[in-house]
C-alpha cells in the first residue's frame, strides 16, 4: 500500500524562501501539488534568489509559484503581504515560518541592535506572520515554525538567536490550543546542524566538535527538514498539534 500527501489546490506560504530551509520547502510542497508563496525581505540577493526558485517550479507547473516581498519585522510589511495574497489566490492553507538571522556574540559583547534584530526577526516575525496569517488562514490549515536546537543546548555566543528559537517553540504551543476552534493546528520543529549557507560559516574545528554529539555522524539536509514540514501539515499529522519535532539526528548534548 502506497502512502501519498496530494496538496493539490491548497497554498502553502513560506518565509524565508529565497535559499537554504525555506527553498527546499517550497519545492517540497510544490512537489506534493500546492501552489507556493516565496517569501523574500528584499534586501542583497534575496529577490533574485526567490525569483529564481519560483522560475523553476513555474517551469515544472504554470502558475504555481508566487514570491512576494516583506520584512517579517515589520507587522504592516507582513499585514500588506497576507492580503496581497488573499486578493491574488484567495488565502493560505499552510503557513511556514522560516525567515531567520544570526547575530552572534557573547552575551557581554553583544549589542543592544544585535539582540533586537534577532528577537524582531525571529521571534516577532513569527507573531507577525501567524497574527495576520491567521486573517487569510482557511479552517483546517496548519501553522510550521522553524525552531532549533540552539533553543535546548544554548550555543556558545547565541543568546539572542536561542532565546528568539526557544520562544518560537513556546508561541506554537500557545496557539495550538487556540487555534484548534478552527481545525488549524500549530507545530514546531527544531532541526540540529542542518547543510546550509548559514552552517557552512561554522568554523571546520567547531563542526568537528558539534558531529561528534551526532549519533547518526552526519548533519542533516534541507529536504530532511522539508519532509518533516510536509508531514506535519499533512492528513497523516492530523492529531499532531503544539508539538517540536527534533530533527537533529539524535543529538542530546
Amino acid at each position: 500500500m502506497s502512502v501519498t500527501i496530494d496538496f493539490s489546490g491548497k497554498i502553502a506560504m513560506i518565509t524565508g524562501a529565497s535559499q537554504g530551509i525555506g527553498a527546499q520547502i517550497a519545492r517540497t510542497f510544490h512537489q506534493a501539488g500546492a501552489t507556493v508563496v516565496l517569501n523574500h525581505p528584499d534586501i542583497g540577493t534575496t529577490r533574485a534568489d526567490a525569483e529564481k526558485v519560483a522560475a523553476e517550479l513555474n517551469a515544472s507547473r504554470p502558475a504555481s509559484a508566487v514570491v512576494v516581498a516583506a520584512d517579517v519585522s515589520q507587522p504592516d510589511a507582513v499585514q500588506r503581504m497576507m492580503q496581497e495574497i488573499r486578493q491574488r489566490l484567495g488565502g493560505i492553507d499552510f503557513l511556514i515560518n522560516n525567515a531567520a538571522i544570526i547575530r552572534d556574540h557573547t552575551l557581554a559583547k553583544m549589542s543592544l541592535d544585535e539582540w533586537k534584530s534577532v528577537l524582531d526577526v525571529n521571534l516577532s516575525g513569527v507573531f507577525h506572520c501567524c497574527k495576520f496569517g491567521l486573517e487569510v488562514m482557511r479552517d483546517g490549515g496548519a501553522i510550521v515554525s522553524l525552531g532549533s536546537i540552539a533553543s535546548i543546548l544554548g550555543f556558545f555566543g547565541q543568546s539572542n538567536y536561542a532565546a528568539a528559537k526557544a520562544g518560537v517553540q513556546a508561541v506554537m504551543r500557545v496557539l495550538s490550543r487556540e487555534a484548534a476552534r478552527r481545525g488549524i493546528r500549530a507545530n514546531a520543529i527544531a532541526p540540529g546542524v542542518i547543510e546550509t549557507a548559514m552552517a557552512a560559516t561554522i568554523p571546520e574545528n567547531v563542526r568537528a566538535e558539534m558531529l561528534k554529539n551526532v549519533p547518526l555522524a552526519r548533519f542533516g539536509t534541507t529536504s530532511e527538514v522539508a519532509n518533516v514540514a510536509l508531514f506535519l501539515c499533512s492528513p497523516l499529522a492530523s492529531y499532531v498539534t503544539g508539538q517540536t519535532l527534533e530533527v537533529n539526528g539524535g543529538w542530546r548534548g
